[in-house]
């Protein structure tokens, strides 16, 4: 099982990386923005990773923590609908025209007419439906060449403040599925900023930035979480069966067994009853044995120091296109507490990444065109702060939507630029 993040710690060291300017260049074509937020009719609570979706298009995006939205729809789009929809609820459709008086959208909880009696009558076996689904690459899913624009957040926390932000726009060049080849991704714009002054003289780094979450993506790369190896160790089970966009999605929960103790993965697995598709999963890695699961994570770190982690949790959501499902957006939150040897009190850390695919379209441009603005699985994203003095920095892309304590800490930064 290899890692799908790696944590690194030392003194203070900056990498730099420098790409062309001739990579920020992007389309002129006016747009407009949407905003708006999504909640639960019942709870009232905001629905997070809720896709919208302009339809008759491949442009989307997903609500943030806080349920809000920002989505920007080119003039051409504009007669058209926005579909919002998450697992779970009743998919709604709304004309774009009209989407500027609506300050909040209401999302119904689906009921969903199978349940567990009619599953175990049909004699499915919960194992037999992951391993089926595993094995859906070259039918469920895309079979061509798809050039993906997505975007990528990367946040460090110090308990609850924001001491790291990146974010890019970078372009996936995603391999068919039933091709063993890796997806490359390419950095279109970047911009960050870190407070090392909030790190306790350590800086912390992702490893592999945009590339963690597109390995997420464990249909494209299972060996990141259920290797043949790795399977036998694992109990399925079905749980309540759920529902999007009418179609009918069976829940199967995993552990591993209690005799094993590698740290593995628990979770949720969410299948497409029809199609035995993988359509969303979300799990965490059992972090309880703390020395096994710091040597998964932590790639450097100094001598005086003990890190360990405390959570470990990922999702990976997909979307359907004319019949076939595609990556759509994922999540990493990883949380470690960090010992120093000697002192009396310990700090805790949390960085969070998503990448969320906002637009997309079929490709047949060769990769060595653009060879020389890849960025490697090792990369650490660029540590300047460039950008963040411009409100309209991302122009025509689509982004996800900052929540409250994001936007405040872009505030922050431009204010000392403005300063500076």
């Amino acid at each position: 099982m290899k890692n799908l993040a790696l944590l690194s710690l030392g003194c203070v060291f900056l990498f730099a990386l420098v790409f062309p300017s001739t990579l920020l260049a992007q389309t002129d074509e006016a747009f407009t923005e949407l905003k708006g937020k999504v909640v639960d009719a019942q709870s009232k609570k905001p629905l997070v990773f809720t896709d919208v979706v302009v339809n008759n298009s491949n442009i989307s995006t997903v609500t943030n923590t806080e349920g809000e939205f920002l989505i920007k729809i080119p003039e051409r789009l504009l007669a058209e609908t926005i579909i919002v929809s998450h697992l779970g609820f009743e998919k709604k459709e709304f004309n774009i025209s009209a989407m500027d008086k609506l300050k909040e959208i209401v999302l119904n909880p689906v009921v969903t007419t199978l349940n567990e009696i009619s599953i175990i009558s049909t004699n499915i076996d919960a194992k037999d439906i992951v391993l089926e689904a595993l094995k859906k690459k070259g039918n469920a899913y895309t079979k061509e060449n798809t050039l993906m624009t997505a975007f990528y957040r990367e946040t460090i926390k110090k308990r609850r403040k924001n001491a790291s932000l990146s974010e890019a726009v970078v372009k996936i060049h995603k391999q068919p599925y039933f091709d063993y080849r890796n997806d490359n991704i390419e950095l279109i714009k970047a911009r960050k900023n870190t407070n090392y002054t909030k790190l306790d003289t350590l800086a912390l780094k992702l490893q592999g930035g945009p590339f963690s979450n597109l390995y997420t993506d464990m249909i494209k790369y299972p060996e990141y979480i259920f290797t043949e190896d790795d399977l036998p160790l694992y109990k399925f089970q079905f749980e309540n069966s759920t529902q999007i966009n009418n179609r009918l999605i069976y829940v199967i929960g995993f552990k591993q067994k209690e005799d094993y103790n590698t740290p593995l993965y628990f979770g949720k697995l969410y299948i497409d009853a029809e199609t035995r598709a993988l359509t969303s999963a979300v799990y965490s890695l059992d972090v309880s044995n703390k020395t096994l699961s710091s040597r998964m994570y932590v790639r450097k770190k100094p001598k005086k120091v003990d890190v360990y982690p405390t959570e470990a949790s990922y999702r990976v959501n997909y979307r359907i296109k004319d019949d076939k499902w595609y990556y759509a957006y994922s999540n990493i939150t990883l949380t470690f507490k960090v010992n120093w040897k000697g002192k009396l009190f310990n700090s805790s850390y949390t960085l969070n990444s998503e990448m969320a695919v906002t637009d997309w379209q079929i490709n047949n441009q060769k990769l060595a065109s653009v060879k020389r603005q890849l960025i490697r699985p090792s990369t650490i994203l660029s540590e300047k702060a460039s950008g963040f003095s411009d409100p309209r920095f991302w122009g025509a892309y689509n982004i996800i939507e900052p929540e409250k304590s994001i936007e405040s800490a872009i505030k922050k930064i431009q204010k000392q630029l403005k300063r500076t």
